[in-house]
């Protein structure tokens, strides 16, 4: 999965919309429930540093995927909603984005 851009991209894709649900479940438990912050402790350095990551690695998968400026800015946009980025990659593999541009 990590030998091409596209299996990288789409691993960081689901890795980053895990985290982005782990920390909605932290945030209900901690403002909803008001049982503990332990959720929000845990998923909020981790979902930050996914995004960070996911934001990089769609700059980087950028030529090798030969996206262009819109579909790029798609795939920055899905990384706002909660797992947006996983609908992101399953559109861009549907619509054949993910194929690597031979040269």
């Amino acid at each position: 999965m990590l030998s091409t851009p596209a299996g990288r991209f789409r691993l960081i894709a689901i890795a980053e919309a895990c985290s982005w649900v782990g920390l909605l479940i932290g945030m209900l438990f901690e403002h909803v429930l008001d049982v503990t912050d332990l959720g929000v402790k845990i998923f909020g350095p981790v979902h930050g540093g996914l995004f960070v990551i996911y934001v990089l690695v769609a700059f980087l998968v950028r030529k090798p995927l030969g996206w262009d400026n819109r579909t790029l800015v798609w795939a920055l946009i899905a990384s706002i909603p909660p797992a947006a980025t996983v609908w992101f990659e399953r559109w861009a593999a549907r619509t054949g984005r993910m194929e690597p541009v031979t040269v």
